[in-house]
């Protein structure tokens, strides 16, 4: 079953998926329609840029060696809450984390954490029996944080969905020591003990990179759907005991970073209230649909914290979990859960008696929950020694990179400028266009027919992308850039080539500075 879009380019307003920390927003257009997907299929690009739904096989796969669920004894299993999207669960004898991020920025320089984390967050780390980090994006995998970790524990098993792109791909150049990294198959029970095990599914939307995972305890599911926009192609398992799933939008460049014709300040206010409405009330059915019997709202909490983002911290106005939870109690009997920092659910009472005092404890009166200051300086110098790199005293750079990146034989002008802090032109930066018809870089634009973008990018972080051969992501969902595009058209195979596929190891930059010598 295949639907044919014009190559490459949507036509219609770029609709955020509700997905956080997702590189890629969902488009709906006239050309094809995601309601007509089954639940047990998942949409995939061909070689010929059509859109084919692919059948899940098979669409229920933790039916698979079912088990009854047992009596949990009070304090059996407990789950705390750590920050954004990092739980620490307490499954009988055997500890799990989800994607830790608990120190440094994301996305280069544009996200950071918005609560403070309990302070034992790394001794936490350390007694984890395993990790699951859901996909690839830096607030689910943080370097940082796994370097912390990892001087301590290089060998702490870590467990990742076999995706198209490896989660890991950049692991050897990021400089973290981890040595126990486990990819595992989609849809098949990972045993860990007998009580515990574990599936790891694919994203319907995303499947080149985004998972979920179901966690099961005594035949007790934990159901965690991270960022997934269509988690295992729409089919999940119902009255889990609990689930948890992002709910705040916000994690895309569009529209607070684009200018020009529709985009007025009137324009995006309307526009992201609307979708953040429309994010709130799809949350809202989902829960009420797969009726768990908790809830909780993760995987959203940032901030646009530097000074600089001011701005985006403005604009960019997000969920509030508080609110999801009261729409979710006002259509259903599901108990709902606002984590806060350091925060503990006992499944076992919460199971029992909802009502159960002992059931949530929270952290001690007086605890730092959110988050006022934020250690911007050893990260911003990693960004701004890029800038006087001896790779950028060569113009060459500039077909030598974008030749690296191989995206070509598409009818799109580019013009690339660096800016500083203010997205002013940078003084001395490049200012360029890129022909990605035949990967030319005239002096001009083309006379024929073409669409055209200007990407204005702080010259710190797009230099830091070039020159270590990272995914646009710490640009686009960074805040990093400002935009604009005649016509307004969004270029799918464009942004997604330099979000997703770009090559998995870097420019040659040795080769080319010998070159240039």
């Amino acid at each position: 079953m295949k639907y044919i879009n014009p190559p490459g380019s949507f036509c219609q307003d770029e609709l955020e998926s509700g997905v956080d920390g997702c590189c890629v927003t969902l488009f709906l257009t006239d050309y094809i329609n995601l309601s007509l997907c089954k639940e047990h299929e998942v949409v995939e690009m061909d070689e010929n840029n059509g859109l084919v739904l692919i059948e899940l096989n098979p669409p229920n796969p933790w039916d698979s060696d079912p088990r009854s669920p047992e009596d949990l004894a009070f304090g059996e299993v407990q789950i705390t809450y750590l920050t954004h999207a990092c739980m620490d669960l307490k499954l009988g004898d055997k500890r799990m984390v989800f994607d830790p991020w608990l120190i440094g920025p994301a996305f280069a320089r544009g996200w950071w954490l918005l609560h403070e984390p309990p302070s034992d967050w790394l001794e936490r780390l350390c007694k984890a029996d395993l990790i699951y980090i859901s996909h690839m994006h830096s607030d689910h995998l943080s370097y940082p944080t796994l370097k912390k970790l990892s001087a301590r524990r290089p060998d702490i098993p870590i467990y990742v969905g076999d995706t198209e792109r490896p989660v890991f791909w950049n692991l050897d150049q990021s400089g973290v020591q981890l040595t126990n990294i486990n990819v595992m198959p989609f849809g098949v029970w990972q045993q860990v003990d007998k009580n515990l095990r574990f599936m790891i599914l694919m994203d319907g939307v995303h499947p080149e990179m985004d998972t979920c995972i179901i966690v099961e305890y005594k035949g007790h599911k934990i159901l965690n759907t991270v960022d997934c926009t269509r988690p295992n192609g729409g089919r999940l398992p119902e009255k889990v005991a609990l689930m948890m799933s992002d709910f705040a939008g916000g994690a895309s460049g569009f529209p607070m970073t684009f200018s020009g014709g529709k985009f007025t300040e009137e324009w995006k206010a309307q526009f992201i209230k609307t979708e953040r409405k429309k994010l709130l009330n799809y949350k809202a059915q989902l829960v009420k649909d797969l009726q768990p019997r908790i809830y909780c709202p993760f995987a959203g909490y940032f901030v646009e914290s530097h000074p600089s983002d001011k701005y985006i911290k403005e604009t960019n106005i997000k969920n509030d979990p508080i609110q999801l939870n009261n729409l979710i109690k006002k259509n259903s009997d599901v108990v709902t859960w606002t984590p806060r920092p350091g925060a503990t659910l006992d499944l076992g009472r919460m199971l029992k008696d909802p009502t159960d005092s002992k059931g949530i404890i929270e952290p001690p009166e007086g605890t730092k929950i959110y988050k006022d200051s934020w250690d911007f300086e050893p990260y911003l110098n990693t960004l701004n020694a890029a800038i006087g790199d001896e790779i950028f005293l060569h113009s060459s750079w500039i077909k030598e990179y974008f030749t690296w990146a191989g995206f070509k034989n598409y009818n799109l002008v580019v013009r690339m400028i660096e800016t500083d802090e203010d997205f002013n032109p940078f003084p001395g930066g490049y200012n360029y266009l890129v022909d990605f018809l035949d990967l030319s870089f005239p002096k001009e634009r083309p006379s024929r027919e073409h669409p055209y973008e200007e990407i204005h990018s702080r010259v710190d972080v797009i230099r830091h992308v070039v020159k270590n051969g990272l995914l646009w992501d710490d640009l686009y969902i960074g805040f990093q850039t400002r935009l604009q595009r005649d016509p307004d058209i969004y270029h799918h195979l464009f942004w997604n080539h330099f979000q997703i596929k770009l090559p998995l190891t870097p420019p040659n930059w040795k080769s080319f500075l010998a070159h240039c010598s």
